[in-house]
């Protein structure tokens, strides 16, 4: 039996490989869905802030979700990686030149304001897969798990497709779940990995 990285490994290159076959229509229109369904959110009117992504290998587009919050007064905030391979978030204003980290993911200078994770209302997170009790498998980095390990405040919000949602996914105690998952079929409110035991 394959052992819990070699399992996460072989998912991720296979959903990754289904998301990258997806043609530039179905892409453009998932995301417009998406970004309504996040709108939908019990405490998204009263949310005054938003930490998104910009999205890499083939993840769910956020530029609508960027513009509809902008539109709603939000401020926006992108991840920006720190020594230790911890993400801060920094201010992200909307004509702003930003400047490609070590891994070619765009990001607000080192002058744009800074706020914590867990100031911060609600964070969007990208996933390779998700499960309905809200376990997320990223791409392997632990970016978001550092991040987020001992932090309360913030919604979590997985982005995805559908396509990438699957029944149970291995985790580690240390893997951070998600409070929802808002695809362009629907917005999920995750059930917790207590109501699996």
């Amino acid at each position: 039996m394959p052992d819990l990285s070699s399992r996460k490994s072989e998912l991720r290159s296979q959903i990754r490989n289904a998301r990258k076959e997806l043609d530039a229509t179905t892409r453009t229109r998932a995301a417009q869905h998406l970004a309504h369904n996040v709108s939908t959110l019990p405490n998204w009117s009263q949310s005054r802030s938003l930490a998104l992504y910009l999205p890499q290998d083939s993840e769910m587009d956020t530029a609508p979700l960027a513009r509809l919050a902008r539109a709603a007064g939000k401020e926006l905030y992108l991840p920006v990686i720190e020594a230790g391979n911890k993400l801060t978030f920094a201010l992200w204003q909307t004509d702003e030149e930003l400047i490609c980290n070590r891994f070619g993911i765009a990001e607000p200078g080192a002058d744009a304001p800074r706020k914590s994770i867990g100031a911060i209302d609600l964070v969007c997170l990208p996933l390779v897969a998700w499960d309905s009790s809200g376990e997320r498998l990223g791409m392997g980095g632990g970016f978001y798990d550092r991040t987020l390990a001992g932090v309360t405040g913030p919604l979590k919000v997985g982005l995805a497709y559908e396509i990438q949602h699957r029944d149970s996914l291995p985790h580690q105690p240390w893997d951070i779940s998600l409070d929802y998952v808002a695809t362009e079929a629907a917005l999920y409110r995750c059930h917790g990995r207590e109501s699996q035991n």
